[in-house]
This record gives C-alpha cells, structure tokens and sequence, in this order.
C-alpha cells in the first residue's frame, strides 16, 4: 500500500502545474465539449447518406422486402435528425450554463437551502447534496421535451412506442425518487470517504465503488426492476425447456428465468442475463418471444451463455475498474488547486477550500476528450467479446457433442435478422460511426463471421468442455 501511495504522490507531483500555472480551464473545457459534440456531428453526416440507399446489402437482400427496408431507412433517417438537433442543443444548453457561471450559482443555491435549516458551509457533504439536488432538477429539465418527443413523436410514428403520456410521467417521477434515494448515500459515503482518508483516499474510493457495484447487482432485479417492469416465470413450453437444458449443460449457475413485459413499453426485443457468479437470472422480452421462434430464441440465449463462458462481464469490470483507477489517481491534483474552481467563476472563499463534489464534477468536464477516446477503446473490446460470443454459439455442437445444436449458428443468424427486421434497424454503417458508437459488429459482419466461424467449425475437431 505504501508503494502505490509513493507512485501517486509521483504523479501529484508531476501534476503540480495545475495549481500553479495559469490557464484558462474554462476555456479548455468549452473547446473540448464543443470539439467531442461537432466530431459526433460530423459521423452522422457521414452516416447520414446511407439513410438515402434504397437497396440493402447483398447478404440481406433476401430477408428485407423493399416496404420494411424503406421504413428502416426513414427511421434511422429521423433518429439521425433528431440526434443531430439534440446533440448540438444539449451542448448549446451545456456551455451556456459554464460560461454564465450556473455551477457557482448551484453552489451558493445549495447553502442558502441548508442555511434555512440551521446548516452552515461547514457542512460541506450537505451542502453538497443540496447542491446536487439543484444542479439534477434543473439540469434535467430542458431533456424532458427531448424525451417526450422522441417518445411520442418519433417512435410513434414508427410504431415502436407503446409508452402511455401517464407511464411516462410516471417513470421520470420513480427516476427521480431512485436517483435521490440511491444517490444521496452514495454520494455522501463517497465525500465521506474522500474525507476520512486525505490524499490516500483513492484505494478506499475504489473500494467503495466496487461494492456499490456489488450491491447495484443484488437490488436490481429484488428492488429496482420490478418498479417499472414485470417479471414473470417464463411459461413452462419448449423455450422453458431449451433454456433450462442449454444451462444445465453449460453448468450456467440459473437460478431465475424471466419473461419482462417490454411491450409495456416499446416494441424493440432483447434479453440479457445479470447477476452474482454463483446466482444468475436470464429475462427474455415477451416481444423477442412473439416475434422469434423457441430455436432462434435459444440461439440469442446461448450467445448470451458465451459472454458468461468466457468471462466477458468480469473482464469488462476489471477493465472499468482500472478506468476508474487512472480517474481517481489523477483527481487529487485539481481537488488542491484553487485557481482551477477560479475559473469557473467560484468565489475566492469557495475556491480556497475547493468542495469535493465540485472540483470532481469540473474534473470530470476536463476529461471529456480522454473520455472519448476511452469509450471507442471499449467499443473495440466490446465487439472482440461479441464475436467471440458468437463463435461459442456456432462451436456448442462440438463443445457439448450435442447434433441437435449443429444448426445454432444458423439460427443465431436467423435471429439477428429477424431482430434487425423487426426493429428496424440500419443495415448500411459508415465504418468511422460505427467504431465511435456501436458496442456491437454490425449485422452484415456478425453474419459473415457467423459464416467463417462455421466453416472453421467444419474443418476442424471436436471441441468438448
């Protein structure tokens, strides 16, 4: 522990000039975020011709008729306008409230609220929380028309939303109460923390990060889920019994098999798997179960199980735990730099002490480029652990010697498509928008690769657990 304490007091010292040189961070900022925010504008008006291609690639030429890729096209046209519109607007918004101070007035807005109750500025975790609270609801409300819209309008006019102007209001009103809830001891254990410990607090931080994480695992399907879906044993029936068979001979730790209504809401299909490692849940959406078939369902279910197999979920929290390591590290440098809250318009009485929670949030702003780089980084691993969940589907025959399965990568390739189908979703991606915002190959690259990985699969041997 000594020695980590040694190598970031090193790096605080190399760090240093934030406290001492002169520099206009305000400025740096508003370059940036304005920098990130044309860049994303820029790689949807590349992608934004494609919108315009009244063909769909060759591979798919046999599952789109030309009325589903004509509505395809528009809806990825209108989700790019909308896109375009709100990006460039939610950053207007964004700059306007740096330049003009808003972070500094939240600031003072949040100790005259517990100055009627008796609090002083001594109370630095109230006032912080008072300060958060008025930087969320204010923040939040120029998204509220942004949501509304692209609810009631956008994807209603593509058939997609089921949301009642009722439910919505509803879950905005439940995000609130959660994001309070939740947030409120979190962010006080956090400025508590970074208090106890002093400049060491960055080991005692992550700690506190990881259990959150821990913890968010084990309220989420028991307490938070079931506030705005319904779960519901998955029916007995053929996809009951593939699923249960497919797990048990995975050795997959199932303890619960959902069915969640997203129609409540959306007519988009999923299904995911979440859990503790010796505990796992699998939810499948009750519109993937009306528009797929029990194999092809299977098929997703077993990519899903391939995440599990090869660890994809731990090693993206290994890697998210080093992101956060690199975060905390370089923070201690400008939560002791006072010029830095200068120039962002905060008082010198406010700035000679600089809060915890405000110095973070001003940190976090500064690393908007690195951020971006980092989020493509993810993206590349991300379709690495996609492919290779795919592969694992089209090998189970061999994995498990089980014939009835020798056809899994074809009906994987059958449910992607159906998804796509039903979804609407774009089949032509320029390369350079895909890399900065796709998490996943598109569906013209999973299924070629779908092929190859079983062409591989027929030319070599068996691959048993």
């Amino acid at each position: 522990m000594d020695l980590l304490h040694t190598q970031l007091a090193a790096l605080q010292q190399q760090l240093s000039f934030v406290a001492t040189d002169a520099i206009d961070w305000k400025f740096y900022v508003q370059a940036c975020s304005w920098g990130v925010t044309l860049f994303e504008s820029y790689l949807l008006l590349r992608q934004y011709p494609l919108y315009s291609k009244t063909e769909p690639p060759a591979v798919l030429a046999a599952h789109f008729d030309k009325e589903v890729f004509r509505k395809s096209q528009l809806y990825g046209k209108d989700k790019a306008q909308f896109s375009l519109i709100t990006g460039l607007l939610k950053q207007a918004i964004d700059s306007a409230m740096l330049q003009y101070g808003f972070y500094a007035w939240a600031w003072d807005v949040g100790g005259k609220i517990i100055g009627r109750f008796g609090y002083g500025s001594e109370y630095e975790i109230t006032q912080s929380l008072a300060f958060t609270a008025v930087l969320f609801l204010i923040s939040s409300l120029p998204g509220i028309p942004l949501s509304a819209y692209q609810t009631f309008v956008l994807e209603e006019k593509h058939g997609f939303n089921k949301t009642t102007p009722s439910l919505f209001v509803t879950d905005m009103l439940k995000g609130w109460v959660l994001a309070f809830a939740i947030g409120g001891p979190f962010l006080s254990a956090f400025l508590y923390v970074t208090k106890w410990a002093g400049d060491r607090f960055v080991p005692w931080l992550m700690a506190l990060l990881f259990s959150f994480q821990i913890i968010m695992v084990i309220i989420f399907p028991t307490i938070i889920q079931p506030l705005f879906n319904k779960l519901s044993p998955l029916p007995v029936g053929d996809l009951r019994s593939r699923t249960e068979a497919l797990a048990a001979k995975l050795k997959f730790p199932l303890k619960y098999l959902y069915e969640i209504d997203g129609s409540k809401r959306s007519s988009h299909s999923n299904a995911y798997f979440f859990g503790l490692p010796w505990s796992k849940h699998i939810v499948i959406f009750d519109t993937l179960i009306k528009e797929s078939k029990p194999e092809e369902v299977e098929a997703v279910l077993a990519h899903e199980l391939g995440h599990w197999y090869h660890m994809h979920p731990t090693k993206l929290l290994c890697i998210s735990q080093a992101h956060i390591f690199t975060i905390l590290a370089l923070f201690p440098a400008f939560l002791h730099a006072p010029q830095f809250l200068r120039a962002f318009d905060f008082s010198k009485t406010v700035s000679a002490r600089p809060p915890t929670i405000v110095a973070f949030l001003l940190f976090q702003m500064i690393l908007t480029p690195m951020e971006a780089v980092v989020g493509i980084a993810l993206n590349f691993v991300s379709r690495q652990f996609e492919w290779e969940a795919d592969r694992f589907a089209c090998e189970l025959q061999d994995r498990l010697n089980a014939s009835e399965m020798k056809d899994m990568g074809d009906r994987l390739g059958r449910a992607l498509i159906t998804l796509h189908v039903k979804n609407l979703s774009t089949v032509w991606v320029d390369w350079l928008y895909s890399a900065y915002h796709h998490s996943h190959p598109t569906l013209t690259e999973r299924l070629k690769a779908l092929e190859t990985f079983q062409a591989k699969r027929d030319g070599n041997g068996k691959k048993e657990l």
